[in-house]
């Protein structure tokens, strides 16, 4: 099994200043979070130092490139985010340690804000370990808030599990997470084995996509992610989904494609507008926003999107 190597330092994304209209010289109003909102799903970059064959951000198509916000303004948006102790901010990707202001953007987002990281830690422990104090992702909930990915294509279990048990013993809130691939399910069992053995919390995730011609997961809409003929619905989210160049998206297949997003975080006018929207895109969803899943509680019924058809 061949493992992929990490970019290069220069290989990473250079941030680019938002449109001009937009103005970080005075304090952004704040915008708050619905009470029946899931999820923060910050996505700092959708640069990616592995290239799994199975990836659910590629299920519509190869992902643009865009351009990122800096951490300067990462901070200005996510800062004026007024969020409760049990939705924390998600910092994903991609890979969002590959965002060169990463380690800024940890220590600079607000304390009243909790925050997860999703990564495949294929990053410089040193480094992160002097950088990450352990308590600042850290908070009361049923899983990791560091949730690490294992991507048998691209990495030893055997290697990610040391890394994991390095920070593991330094006092951070640690988990891996496998996606139970119907060509993987051998090797995520063996895995899980062995993670459990080692006092690793290991979990597996349903594997969302399309093999063979057959569609795997659990969906609340089925024919949402057919890619057949596009259909009019109303939708609503339940999630705030934030893409690497600062753009708000009503959902995960707006977000991976780029398409119709629905205000910026740097926007000083911008508030979440929670009522159902029309979509013209309804066929050519993405299995995470239709995915018959657990919420943030760990209460099995969650979708994330709310779907009326007409």
């Amino acid at each position: 099994m061949s493992v992929t190597k990490p970019l290069q330092e220069d290989n990473r994304l250079d941030p680019v200043k938002p449109d001009s209209a937009i103005n970080l010289s005075g304090a952004l109003s704040p915008v708050v979070l619905p009470e029946r909102y899931n999820y923060i799903g910050v996505f700092l970059t959708m640069k990616c130092n592995f290239h799994c064959s199975y990836c659910i951000n590629r299920f519509n198509g190869q992902l643009p490139e865009g351009r990122i916000l800096s951490g300067e303004e990462w901070l200005a948006g996510l800062n004026r985010l007024v969020s409760r102790s049990d939705l924390p901010v998600s910092l994903q990707g991609g890979e969002p340690t590959l965002h060169p202001d990463f380690f800024a953007i940890v220590r600079g987002i607000k304390p009243e804000l909790h925050i997860d990281l999703l990564t495949n830690l294929d990053v410089a422990l040193d480094r992160f370990m002097a950088e990450v104090d352990p308590s600042r992702i850290l908070r009361e909930a049923p899983y990791a808030s560091i949730r690490v990915s294992y991507h048998p294509e691209a990495e030893k279990i055997e290697v990610l599990a040391a890394r994991v048990l390095r920070l593991q013993a330094a006092g951070y809130h640690i988990g891996i997470w496998g996606v139970a691939h119907p060509g993987l399910q051998k090797e995520i069992a063996r895995a899980e084995a062995y993670c459990t053995g080692l006092g690793i919390d290991f979990r597996t995730k349903e594997f969302l996509g399309e093999v063979d011609g057959q569609m795997f997961g659990n969906l609340s809409f089925p024919d949402a992610c057919d890619r057949q003929a596009c259909r009019q619905v109303q939708c609503r989210t339940t999630e705030l989904l934030i893409g690497p160049g600062g753009d708000i998206f009503r959902c995960h297949a707006d977000l991976y494609q780029n398409r119709g997003a629905v205000g910026h975080i740097l926007d000083p006018h911008f508030n979440i507008d929670d009522s159902f929207r029309l979509c013209d895109n309804y066929g050519q969803c993405n299995p995470c926003d239709v995915k018959l899943k657990t919420n943030r509680f760990q209460e099995f019924g969650h979708t994330s999107v709310e779907i009326r058809k007409q």
